[in-house]
């Protein structure tokens, strides 16, 4: 393998977390290409920018029951022994306009959504009230507005409907097609190379020989890259050679928004990716090692304004550190206000976790429920065992001034 001129010393600083994320996050600016698209292809995209409604919702007056359509005026002091009796003047079509228009003690016949006729007010249940005839008893008064929506209750014309940075939901979806908005604008997809590396990575399709493993990390990571809105861009495998990482993560970087390089993380005269990275553009590195388990090794840098990441060979180191600095980065490339929340759940430990002080540890769960009480089960393994992940539903983070967790200590769980 050719080495890189200067190769890195055989020790690194590390930093906490928080502190490799605030570095990181100096150099992080939302991305300014747009896409507009319709609605029905905007599920999880996020707007770019603020939407202002397109007119009053409801449009008109409308009832929220079956019943009868009345002055409310007309149903004061209504009761069972004393029932207000009204005239019935007809029926509200649904799907039109009503062309009736209610005279003091008249009634109109009206259905759930059906369009309030001039006059009219408020309106009787009918389980409050008895047709007989022409006539309607009405036992309960009702007052004004009962029973319906008003024009703009839910929203108003002019009214920002949606802010910029919004994550659209299937409720913001639907409430685009209430007011007939036919196309948002969204932030286009972030893009992200990623590049798996190691001379014994072959393909997942290759049938590995004695000595090689195939390529976990490339599927894992597009997978989560996927999942926050962005748009893998596969880059393949590289040997352990320095000239020819540095030569895919320019072509990588060059194509993308950010880049990933799992593997050749570690310090070792093997392991050159701190060096390539660091050759991309400035800043460079801006973290070489990071006091968490798994994934101590991990990189994080920029290059022109981009986010890079070198991130460890082993599938749940690299599983961890992309879950807790990856994501957020594409997050932050994407504009979103308000990141999604990760699902938690409160549970009570099984077994001791041990720990040691100066380091966060992230620590693989399975979630039990045993006599109607929900236990966590920690999920031993090493770091290079997929399976580890597969096996569990969630991790706990224990805090760096921590020695470790006790069994059936309460815990928070953060969900797969």
């Amino acid at each position: 393998m050719q080495q890189p001129p200067d190769a890195p010393s055989e020790l690194f600083n590390v930093v906490t977390p928080d502190e490799a994320w605030r570095r990181l996050s100096q150099h992080l600016r939302p991305l300014t290409r747009r896409e507009t698209l319709p609605p029905s292809q905007a599920l999880a995209r996020v707007t770019a920018r603020s939407l202002p409604s397109p007119g009053d919702l409801p449009a008109f007056q409308r009832s929220t029951m079956d019943g009868y359509a009345v002055r409310a005026e007309d149903t004061y002091g209504a009761s069972e022994g004393l029932p207000a009796l009204l005239r019935l003047a007809g029926e509200v079509p649904m799907g039109r306009a009503s062309q009736l228009s209610l005279a003091p003690g008249q009634a109109a016949l009206i259905h759930t959504g059906g369009m309030v006729p001039a006059g009219a007010d408020a309106v009787v249940m009918v389980e409050t009230s008895q047709r007989y005839g022409e006539e309607v008893e009405v036992y309960r008064p009702v007052a004004t507005g009962e029973n319906t929506v008003q024009v703009g209750e839910d929203v108003r014309r002019g009214e920002p409907i949606l802010p910029a940075g919004q994550l659209l939901r299937p409720q913001d979806l639907g409430a685009l097609a209430a007011l007939g908005v036919s196309e948002v604008e969204v932030v286009a997809r972030p893009r992200v190379a990623i590049l798996a590396t190691g001379d014994e990575v072959v393909p997942p399709e290759r049938e590995p020989v004695p000595g090689q493993v195939r390529d976990v990390n490339s599927g894992l990571l597009a997978a989560l890259v996927q999942g926050a809105g962005g748009e893998p861009l596969a880059l393949g495998v590289a040997p352990d050679d320095y000239e020819t990482i540095l030569r895919l993560s320019r072509e990588g970087l060059a194509a993308a928004d950010a880049l990933v390089v799992a593997a050749g993380s570690s310090v070792s005269t093997r392991d050159v990716t701190a060096r390539a990275l660091g050759e991309l553009g400035q800043p460079g590195v801006l973290v070489h090692g990071v006091a968490l388990r798994p994934g101590k090794p991990t990189i994080l840098g920029a290059a022109g304004g981009k986010p890079v990441f070198g991130l460890p060979g082993n599938p749940a180191s690299a599983f961890t550190t992309a879950r807790l600095f990856l994501l957020p980065a594409i997050y932050r490339l994407l504009g979103l206000a308000q990141p999604p929340r990760p699902a938690t759940a409160r549970a009570r430990l099984t077994a001791n976790v041990p720990s040691a002080t100066g380091r966060e540890d992230f620590v693989p769960v399975r979630l039990l429920e045993r006599d109607g009480e929900t236990w966590a089960e920690p999920v031993f393994g090493k770091s290079n065992l997929i399976f580890v992940a597969v096996r569990a539903d969630g991790f706990l983070r224990v805090a760096l001034n921590l020695g470790g967790l006790a069994a059936g200590e309460q815990v928070e769980v953060t969900l797969y």
